[in-house]
């Protein structure tokens, strides 16, 4: 189960007293060359995240929330700093690696749900559990997402906020550490973006993983460990909450 990092956090900084960190960025900066436009996604961006944390990064469009979690996921790499987690440098892996570290180490659910139509429930969540380790069972991984009446129901069947739930099944199918959720309610309405983070929730507090969500809706902070306020690709603020909020009680 994971621990709470609210009561071992520094209340200006976040900053963790007694945990070593699974994530250690240092400086980093990332350019986009846009023609002869140079474009600066982040801008010296520290950050460590600890195992079992639930972190919310939190910015408008183009604050750099994205390419942050891009580099965390091993999509992306940085133009200059350091992006470490565990023994992984995430910054100097080859190729070869960064598959492998994405494939063993990393769920990511997006604003969209990247189903297979012609698949069920059930089958959708066995593509990852087929080529994992120690996968979950996927009726078990559906039944933690609220779905177990649903496995058999292709998406076209599903709800928008159905699809989202077996994308975030599929995900934390292979029991990855961490689960990277780039807008998991952007195309959802409150009432169905509440079950979708309470899925996220319970998800990260029964499996223990290490859960980094990017919105730009401030009421979400609400249900984090921390929250990390980005703007103009640097870090604002950083926030630890002495209590999280059950995802049920949010509102916007």
């Amino acid at each position: 189960m994971a621990v709470s990092l609210a009561a071992r956090t520094d209340a200006k900084t976040g900053a963790s007293r007694d945990a070593a960190p699974v994530f250690r960025m240092a400086n980093l900066t990332k350019v986009y060359q846009m023609g002869e436009v140079a474009v600066h996604a982040l801008r010296g961006v520290t950050l460590d995240v600890y195992a079992g944390e639930f972190l919310v990064l939190l910015g408008p469009s183009g604050s750099g929330k994205s390419t942050l979690l891009n580099i965390i996921g091993g999509l992306d790499r940085p133009t200059s700093g350091t992006a470490v987690y565990c023994e992984h440098d995430l910054t100097t892996d080859d190729e070869q690696a960064l598959t492998r570290y994405r494939r063993e180490h990393v769920g990511f659910v997006f604003q969209f749900y990247n189903l297979i139509p012609s698949l069920t429930a059930r089958e959708n969540v066995a593509l990852v559990t087929d080529i994992a380790t120690n996968p979950l069972n996927p009726d078990d991984a559906l039944a933690l997402v609220g779905l177990t009446t649903r496995l058999d129901h292709f998406p076209s069947q599903l709800s928008g906020g159905e699809q989202q739930r077996v994308a975030i099944a599929r995900a934390i199918a292979k029991r990855p550490a961490t689960l990277l959720c780039d807008e998991p309610t952007g195309a959802l309405d409150a009432a169905t973006g509440i079950v979708v983070l309470t899925a996220l929730a319970r998800a990260n507090r029964e499996l223990g993983t290490t859960t980094i969500v990017i919105t730009h809706n401030m009421a979400i902070g609400g249900m984090a460990d921390r929250v990390v306020s980005l703007a103009d690709g640097r870090i604002a603020s950083i926030r630890a909450n002495p209590t999280k909020v059950d995802p049920a009680s949010l509102s916007w």
